[in-house]
């Protein structure tokens, strides 16, 4: 890993994100740039009295990054559209991630869906990490969500191509499905009956996932299988709090068929739902 972007809209959000890629930098030894995106559809006076505004704060930002925290850092104000300012940053600096904060969570709607953060996730062609978590230390424990497919591939390629596995333990967790078990309930099947095709159901992903991680030569920690029972993405989630990883991994297709979005439910729900780290993979360029 080379070069990290983070967003900072100077919320506390954002910081939550700086503080995450600060850490990320420090130990990677990649440079760190901030973006900060103004929208530009406001009267000029407005306008340049908020450029002037952010520019204060970014300097003060990225001189405290160099002289505290020892990082090469850089910083930049964007005009126009958030999302698309920030998805031109990323290319332009040809970044390796993109650190963003955490969506504002509301009781009554969740205000994820249609946000900044969701379109730059679908839309981005670079690993996306959305820091939910407190960023109190490095990571040190990192949970890969795999159903096989090769977008999952390409999470996992993402993780040792940015060289995360060299820093944190890596655990694998896959979910599989037993698409007969309703029946056999159903059909009033002995319990002993049901349990015995499940075990055969996860003796067959057993199987499949370590071929899977052979073939990307990755070595977990821990390999968990878990039986598909209700959403994938809480299951995901609860497993994450199991083994206390503090970053989960998810591509942002599956092998669900054809989904209606650029961003997988699974993903989608994930990056909602979780209360801890979470890196959003999209397919690899060469894909």
């Amino acid at each position: 890993m080379k070069r990290i972007l983070v967003a900072t809209d100077f919320s506390e959000r954002s910081d939550r994100a700086v503080r995450r890629a600060t850490l990320l930098a420090k130990t990677s030894g990649a440079s760190l740039s901030l973006v900060h995106v103004i929208d530009d559809d406001q009267p000029r006076r407005i306008l340049r009295a908020e450029q002037q505004a952010a520019e204060a704060v970014l300097a003060e930002q990225t001189r405290s990054l160099r002289e505290i925290d020892g990082l090469e850092c850089a910083s930049r104000i964007v005009l126009g559209d958030p999302f698309e300012g920030i998805t031109a940053a990323v290319r332009e600096d040809d970044a390796d991630l993109l650190v963003i904060g955490p969506h504002r969570r509301q009781v009554l709607r969740d205000v994820f869906v249609g946000t900044t953060a969701e379109r730059t996730i679908r839309a981005s062609d670079r690993p996306v990490l959305m820091a939910n978590g407190i960023p109190a230390g490095p990571h040190r424990h990192i949970l890969v969500a795999v159903d096989l497919s090769g977008c999952s591939g390409d999470a996992v390629r993402a993780v040792q191509n940015l060289g995360l596995e060299a820093k944190a333990a890596v655990s694998v967790v896959h979910i599989f499905d037993a698409p007969a078990a309703g029946l056999m309930v159903r059909a009033s099947s002995t319990e002993d009956e049901i349990q015995d095709y499940l075990a055969d159901e996860e003796e067959r992903a057993s199987g499949e996932l370590a071929a899977f991680l052979q073939d990307l030569d990755l070595k977990p920690m821990q390999r968990f299988l878990k039986h598909n029972e209700s959403s994938i993405a809480y299951t995901i989630c609860a497993a994450a709090r199991e083994v206390s990883a503090d970053l989960i991994v998810v591509g942002t297709h599956g092998r669900t068929g054809i989904v209606k979005t650029l961003l997988g439910s699974v993903a989608a729900e994930t990056l909602r739902s979780s209360d801890r780290d979470v890196m959003a993979v999209p397919p690899s360029r060469d894909d």
